[in-house]
């Protein structure tokens, strides 16, 4: 099966290629950056080789977000790391960059396809000490190729659910060859570590769901239009998928009954959609502004479009109610959610549709806490939207200092692991 595996993936080879390129041509690959995934000769490898590097691989936004404040911890150790960090998704790049990119010994490359002979040349150029896969990322190649070259290696913040396990039990003996090859697995719930028991892994501990670290100071959040978002009476919708801005504009509507003046203010997952959201707006009869990085707010449009990448936090910090989308999608509901975490630091009361499956497990902390709310239509988002703008007081000192709690409970116990595991304690 490793073998199959390994013919496959090379097999498939050149249609990924043509996959990638159109892709960048669509404005979904970094520009220049994205061959670093499909060919050698751009993996652009650039480090001090008289120090022990440390390699995490986090897909997308919501997995690196999770390992900011793990990286930092790291990087202040009296023994002196290099950081490889590697992502997938565009977004993802771009909040590596704003991150950690005036930091010297910490990396940012995109990860290289699964194929064998790019992971291996990519282990040799790098040559990391330890690596650390976040969340679901299995990748069989990397991780054979990593034990064949007697590189330690983790799976942190591991999720798995029923339905990937299934996937996994209907090759069990190949599944069981990959997990066993990991030499930690950290999972979030204790639904994952079951599943892994029975995917022959070893070394399983359950810690709690990584992504509720808090990674953000609210000391250091600005924001160009603050003085407008106190100003105004607004509210605020994150990461909204197709489909959901009807939801936004209807609520929105609604609101307009109660409230004489009132804004709207969409942040799209992906951003090349804003031209798409503001024809939306004109067959409501709505006015709207696309609102660009480093622009003023005009004040006289009713729905504000954000087309900035990293910047949710920077209204999360102003907005008393945010609803968070890619969470009443149908078609979506065994990929649903988006990350609520960094609006329950920022103090934000959450509202979020009925799918939100990826992070569940997060969704209940968040309800059982009165944080966040499920809504299932816009009537009843605009309901619960009236009540909390018609309050003028400011948001409760309550919801933070929770996730505070919480965020350094699981903070502390994943450091422990770590850091044995990089100096090669027992765990």
């Amino acid at each position: 099966m490793i073998t199959t595996y390994r013919i496959l993936t090379y097999l498939l080879y050149p249609f990924l290629i043509i996959l990638i390129y159109a892709r960048m041509f669509s404005k979904k690959e970094h520009p220049y950056r994205f061959k670093e995934k499909i060919f050698p000769k751009f993996f652009n490898v650039k480090r001090n080789y008289n120090l022990k590097l440390i390699w995490f691989h986090a897909a997308s936004i919501g997995e690196f977000k999770s390992i900011i404040p793990i990286v930092k911890e790291l990087n202040k150790s009296e023994n002196r790391f290099e950081f490889l960090i590697t992502t997938v998704t565009l977004s993802s790049s771009y909040l590596v960059e704003r991150e950690f990119g005036k930091v010297n010994n910490i990396h940012h490359r995109f990860f290289p396809l699964d194929i064998k002979f790019l992971v291996e040349i990519f282990l040799e150029l790098w040559k990391p000490a330890k690596i650390f896969l976040v969340d679901s990322e299995i990748w069989p190649n990397l991780i054979f190729e990593a034990k064949e070259k007697k590189i330690s290696i983790a799976l942190l913040n591991a999720r798995l659910t029923k339905k990937s396990f299934n996937r996994w039990s209907l090759i069990s003996n190949f599944g069981k060859k990959v997990f066993s090859k990991f030499d930690l697995c950290i999972c979030s719930n204790s639904e994952t570590s079951t599943f892994l028991e029975k995917l022959d892994a070893k070394k399983i501990h359950t810690l709690g769901n990584l992504k509720l670290i808090n990674t953000i100071d609210l000391k250091k959040i600005n924001n160009l239009n603050e003085e407008f978002l106190q100003r105004n009476r607004f509210w605020f919708a994150a990461s909204t998928h197709k489909g959901e801005e009807e939801l936004c504009l209807n609520t929105h509507l609604k609101l307009k009954e109660k409230f004489e003046k009132l804004f709207t203010i969409i942040a799209p997952r992906h951003i090349q959609r804003v031209s798409e959201i503001k024809k939306l707006c004109n067959s409501y009869r709505l006015s709207s502004q696309i609102l660009e990085g480093g622009s003023h707010i005009s004040g006289d449009k009713e729905i504000v479009i954000l087309n900035s990448f990293g910047v949710l936090e920077t209204y999360f910090k102003f907005s008393k109610s945010v609803f968070i989308g890619k969470s009443t999608i149908p078609k979506l509901k065994s990929i649903s959610g988006q990350n609520p975490i960094d609006a329950a630091y920022c103090g934000c009361k959450i509202y979020h549709g009925p799918y939100v499956y990826n992070f569940k497990e997060v969704y209940n902390i968040l309800n059982n806490n009165n944080i966040s709310r499920e809504v299932k239509s816009y009537q009843e988002l605009a309901k619960n939207l009236i009540l909390d703008l018609t309050i003028k007081e400011k948001k409760p000192e309550k919801i933070s200092s929770e996730m505070e709690k919480i965020s350094k409970n699981i903070s502390n116990k994943y450091l422990q692991y770590i850091n044995k595991f990089i100096t090669n304690e027992n765990i």
